[in-house]
Parts: structure tokens; sequence; C-alpha cells
């Protein structure tokens, strides 16, 4: 998935529920399950326009909510942080040993279990 495809899918999963049904399913059929328009027009029984219209009120929604609340930016900052700090107890873990080695494990398996949760 490329990078503008997974952070539409994340404006979806934080802010999809502030969309309309149609919009929500439209955006949710072409970014996550990659179907075209004329595919979805199909599905969804509206024409390919509709589609396209719906897509890109979403696509306008989404920008908008992210820009106001700046909550996937923020997530993503904290994600790569705390991506950053887990590297760095793994080197001190490997140069220390003892208690501050325990620590730095412990520490370092805290914030693995948090990236793992999203």
């Amino acid at each position: 998935m490329n990078e503008g495809r997974l952070m539409q899918s994340m404006l979806l999963d934080f802010y999809g529920e502030l969309l309309t049904e149609k919009q929500r399913e439209c955006f949710d059929l072409h970014y996550n399950e990659d179907l075209s328009l004329s595919e979805i027009a199909q599905q969804s029984g509206i024409s390919r326009q509709g589609v396209w219209d719906n897509i890109r009120r979403a696509e306008e929604s989404l920008r908008d909510i992210e820009g106001k609340t700046g909550l996937v930016s923020r997530f993503m900052e904290t994600k790569k942080a705390l991506e950053k700090l887990s590297s760095q107890l793994g080197r001190i873990e490997e140069l220390s040993t003892g208690e501050a080695e325990e620590l730095a494990l412990q520490a370092k398996a805290e914030i693995e279990a948090l990236l793992s949760r999203g």
C-alpha cells in the first residue's frame, strides 16, 4: 500500500464515522478494497459520477477534519518517537548489565506493547 493510500485509510479509521454512510462506503471500497469507480458504482447502485463525487467530498471532509484536529499527524509522530525510543533502549540494553539492563528491557517491552496496540 503506498503512503497516500495508507494516509487515506488512517483518515478513514480516525474520522470515518463523521462521513455519510455512502461517502464512507465509497471511500472504503476505493482506498481499502482497491475497487475501481465502475466496480463501486455497480456494487452500490449509483452512477460512476456519484461514486466520484462521494469519494471527493469524503476526501475533502477528512482533510478538513485532520487539519482542525491533527489527530492522525500526532499519532504518526508519537509512533515514530516510540519506535526511536525502543531502538535506543535496545542499544542501552546491549551496553548495560544488571539492574540497568533489566530496566531497559522492561521499558522496551512496554514501548513495544504500546506500538502493537496501534
